[in-house]
């Protein structure tokens, strides 16, 4: 066993009690039924109701009412947090993996975004995580045992044209994953950033992927995700090849990383999106924006 894995109290998914933020659709839809395949008692916690309903459903057939349960969360609001942390220790008492994902991406021009918009993408991205972390560390501490995953992106990484307040979001949630992991090392407590590239969801509706551009299903981020609990890795990227990007991008002439960003049409979020397919994103967006700038999952 490695030193960093030894560092860690084992859990197993086998048993074990995961809440699922943005959980109704895409990567944690995905995440909780990998979760709930392996055995763990999934909270879905999801601004969205209903569709959390379905989804719990869906997952947990005739089990789903033991195993599978739905939680409306608005992940910007510490108060949620609380009532939906206070309601899974009354039923399960203990949470033993924490997956903060759900997220939003607006894309466009960064003179054209309302701050309105922009707001709502830090809220989400970044006060999300905050408010989670917040709510479920001193239970997990106090048992000197659990695990919690903030689900970035590679744009915390790499800089987009069209994406520079979610870019500021993510780069801030790489970095207060890293720092509270680093806080709190010698706990029995580990705290791990997935990093996915472009992911086949609704975030990326309306927007040409691939050319170059590694473009991954929601189904191998939730493998990644649940695969940081035997790795406790820092940081995985997905696909894990992109993990170098620090290095490459620290080490390539500006010049050159141009030349590559311009093959692979790096500014597609500003040029190429398609209205008619981001149209119900952006709508759900906007939603939020106009309800107290409160974010879908």
């Amino acid at each position: 066993m490695s030193p960093l894995r030894s560092r860690y109290p084992s859990i197993e998914l086998d048993g074990a009690v995961v809440v699922v933020t943005g959980g109704a659709r895409g990567i944690g839809r995905a995440t909780a039924e990998l979760c709930a395949d392996r055995g763990a008692t999934v909270c879905i916690a999801d601004l969205d109701l209903d569709v959390a309903q379905e989804t719990a459903a869906s997952i947990g057939g005739d089990d789903a009412v033991d195993r599978v349960r739905a939680y409306r969360l608005d992940v910007t609001d510490a108060g949620s947090w609380a009532a939906v942390v206070g309601e899974v220790l009354s039923a399960y008492g203990r949470i033993d993996v924490l997956v903060n994902n759900a997220g939003v991406m607006p894309l466009g021009g960064f003179l054209d975004e309302p701050d309105g918009t922009g707001r709502v993408t830090m809220e989400v991205n970044v006060w999300g995580p905050i408010h989670g972390m917040r709510a479920v560390l001193p239970g997990m501490l106090a048992r000197g045992r659990g695990h919690i995953v903030n689900v970035a992106s590679m744009a915390g990484k790499l800089p987009v044209p069209g994406m520079a307040v979610y870019n500021a979001s993510k780069f801030g949630a790489v970095g207060l994953t890293a720092a509270v992991r680093a806080e709190f090392a010698d706990s029995g407590v580990s705290v791990s950033a997935v990093l996915p590239s472009a992911v086949r969801t609704a975030l990326s509706s309306g927007v040409p992927l691939g050319k170059g551009m590694p473009t991954v299903d929601p189904e191998d981020v939730a493998a990644a995700i649940v695969d940081t609990l035997r790795t406790r890795r820092a940081e995985t990227a997905v696909p894990r090849w992109l993990g170098g990007w620090g290095l490459l991008g620290a080490l390539t002439p500006e010049w050159l990383m141009r030349l590559a960003r311009t093959v692979i049409d790096d500014r597609r979020a500003l040029t190429s999106i398609d209205p008619a397919g981001r149209a119900d994103y952006d709508a759900r967006v906007a939603r939020q924006v106009a309800g107290q700038e409160k974010p879908s999952t």
